[in-house]
């Protein structure tokens, strides 16, 4: 068995290599899990609840050992802190919601009868986790299993390794049994064995769309439920009553924030035509006014992809595009730190159209293509022709149109003058081949959780 290395893309070093659990002793994490599972949802709520909080604050504490991991590991420069105002604000918010949404729901409760649903924790929840937000996407399910009464294993990415680690000593530290939530390294084989042996009773994978179908056919015929948040290719929309200003900023940070690695990232824009000349203008002077650099110079506001393989994509569909016909507006002298490796160029690209990959497959880089539309009609069906439907961005003065138009569009989210944001109290969902299941939200707790039936009879 080969040792996995996290090669970091500020540099090209090996920053860590760990060897991946042979079968057995994955397998036996999973035991361990299991055994301690019926305790710990014994605890009182409160006090699983408690113990989750004082997790995460732990967490906190380690919040510049943190930040500088995260950095070194898929290059988010530290300027930027870290995750911890949506870590800490989305478990407070699953904390606060969590006795009401796990209390029983009674239908009858009299001399004769008591008849109720109450909520029962899975089991064991399996966390595969990706790099791109890293700790944000890890609680999304972890905080609500755990309070839930479930134990958790969890699996990180190859490329943010250490950031399971922390997690685990954070929690471990506050005093959380080392069984109820255990982090591991394994390799894709030893993983999909393990879903076929029923070793898990919730799987929750956050990742590309082959990472999922993988999942799928791993667990086919256990039965075993899944939350899959797979690709996407979000689109935003400027109608003609859009405040431009706003728009331009908001789009273009959700399309360049994180090197355009966010699941939600802004990939591709459609522009009424009475609009579409300024917004243009506006993007691109908005991009070229990015530093790209070590992620480490406090100057940086655009660090390097993740892997230069994930930067390789991205060259490949900018090239292609511009082959095709596609104008390319960004001067990519205007950012000498590009080093055809890890380091990418921001670009805005105009005449383009859906026969271009850049505009029908996931880019997860900083790049985003733009097209003119005459009318609400033609921009719901061009962000409906895509595989993928995660989240949606209009841009309107009116709820009532943005609802309309939302109502319209095939999607997990829809926005209106907002983009690339997560909002705990609203499930998180996506549809098409962005998957299927939902986190955060009461129905967050619905996903690691199951209904059980109580019809109780006096005689």
């Amino acid at each position: 068995m080969k040792p996995i290395l996290l090669i970091s893309p500020v540099d090209g070093s090996v920053y860590a290599e760990r060897m991946p659990l042979t079968l057995q002793a994955a397998a036996a994490v999973a035991a361990r899990a299991k055994a301690a599972q019926k305790g710990w949802a014994a605890r009182p709520l409160d006090e699983r609840i408690a113990l989750v909080k004082a997790g995460v604050a732990k967490l906190n504490d380690m919040k510049d050992v943190v930040v500088e991991e995260i950095a070194w590991q898929m290059g988010r420069p530290t300027r930027f802190g870290g995750e911890f105002g949506g870590v800490n604000a989305r478990t407070d918010y699953m904390s606060q919601i969590a006795a009401e949404t796990l209390a029983p729901h009674m239908i009858e409760d009299n001399d004769k009868f008591r008849r109720y649903i109450a909520r029962e924790a899975l089991g064991v929840v399996f966390i595969v986790a990706p790099w791109n937000y890293p700790y944000l996407t890890t609680i999304n399910t972890l905080v609500p299993a755990l309070i839930a009464g479930n134990t958790v294993v969890l699996k990180h990415a190859s490329q943010t390794m250490l950031v399971g680690e922390r997690l685990a000593d954070a929690f471990h530290a506050a005093g959380i049994p080392d069984d109820v939530f255990q982090n591991v390294v394994l390799d894709h084989a030893t993983t999909e064995q393990l879903i076929a042996a029923r070793a898990f009773n919730f799987v929750n994978f956050t990742g590309s769309v082959a990472g999922g179908q993988s999942m799928e056919r791993a667990a086919a015929g256990t039965f075993t439920p899944m939350g899959l948040e797979l690709g996407g290719k979000d689109p935003g929309y400027v109608r003609a009553d859009a405040n431009l200003e706003a728009a331009i900023d908001t789009l273009m940070d959700g399309a360049m924030y994180n090197a355009g690695q966010c699941c939600c990232g802004i990939e591709r824009i459609y522009v009424h035509e009475s609009l579409y000349d300024a917004f243009v203008e506006g993007a691109v002077k908005w991009v070229s006014a990015l530093k790209l650099g070590n992620p480490f110079d406090a100057q940086t506001t655009l660090g390097p992809m993740a892997n230069k393989r994930f930067a390789a994509v991205v060259r490949a569909q900018i090239a292609e595009a511009v082959a095709a016909g596609a104008k390319a507006l960004i001067d990519p002298k205007l950012f000498p730190a590009d080093d055809g490796g890890a380091y990418l160029a921001p670009q805005v690209l105009t005449h383009v159209t859906h026969s271009m990959r850049v505009m029908m497959e996931e880019s997860f880089g900083p790049v985003v293509g733009i097209m003119k539309v005459k009318d609400d009609a033609e921009a719901i069906a061009l962000m409906n022709d895509s595989p993928y439907g995660l989240t949606a961005s209009v841009w309107t003065q009116d709820y009532e149109t943005a609802q309309d138009i939302g109502r319209q569009i095939e999607t997990g989210t829809v926005f209106m003058n907002r983009a690339d944001y997560l909002d705990p109290a609203l499930c998180w969902t996506g549809c098409k081949d962005t998957g299927r299941g939902g986190s955060l939200s009461y129905l967050g707790f619905h996903s690691v959780t199951r209904p059980k039936s109580y019809h109780l009879k006096k005689v």
